[in-house]
């Protein structure tokens, strides 16, 4: 029997540390997690944090391929968050590394443990844009004119900053 191949969306966020190394860190290490290859990254950007406190954030979505359910993927992917020294002190905290399953397929889920779609990702620029840069087929013009007034900077490829 052979299992198919999935299609997910992951949003990467982090503003406390070296928040660029970690959002690299944790794209090399989506490739690392089973059964699992990132198909496509978007560029990093600089955003204010939004509903939440603390340091600006560096953010990216990846687009990869896996065999791993929904509910494995996302386990994998807060383990990799807890290796970067994620805690969660409060709702929204300042983190070392955020980790967001957005699309899992046409998956949609609502358990106490996952929704899928993410039930918020319309309402953030730190996803629409490096989501549209990487899947502009899942971003409409009117989505990314709805968050317009979240300050959102796209960085250089090369950036320290």
């Amino acid at each position: 029997m052979s299992v198919e191949m999935a299609q997910a969306f992951i949003a990467l966020g982090a503003n406390l540390g070296d928040a660029q190394a970690s959002v690299r860190q944790a794209l090399a290490a989506l490739e690392q997690l089973p059964h699992t290859s990132v198909i496509q990254a978007s560029s990093l950007y600089k955003t204010a944090p939004y509903e939440a406190q603390g340091p600006d954030f560096i953010n990216a979505v990846a687009w990869v391929q896996t065999t791993l359910s929904p509910l494995d993927l996302l386990h994998a992917l807060q383990a990799l968050e807890t290796r970067q020294g994620r805690e969660r002190p409060y709702k929204n905290a300042p983190r070392t590394l955020d980790l967001d399953l957005i699309f899992y397929d046409k998956v949609v889920l609502s358990t106490p443990e996952l929704t899928l779609p993410h039930p918020r990702w319309q309402e953030r620029a730190f996803v629409l844009h490096p989501l549209a840069e990487i899947a502009p087929e899942r971003v409409s013009g009117a989505l990314l004119a709805a968050v317009q007034n979240q300050a959102i900077e796209r960085l250089p490829a090369n950036s320290s900053d």
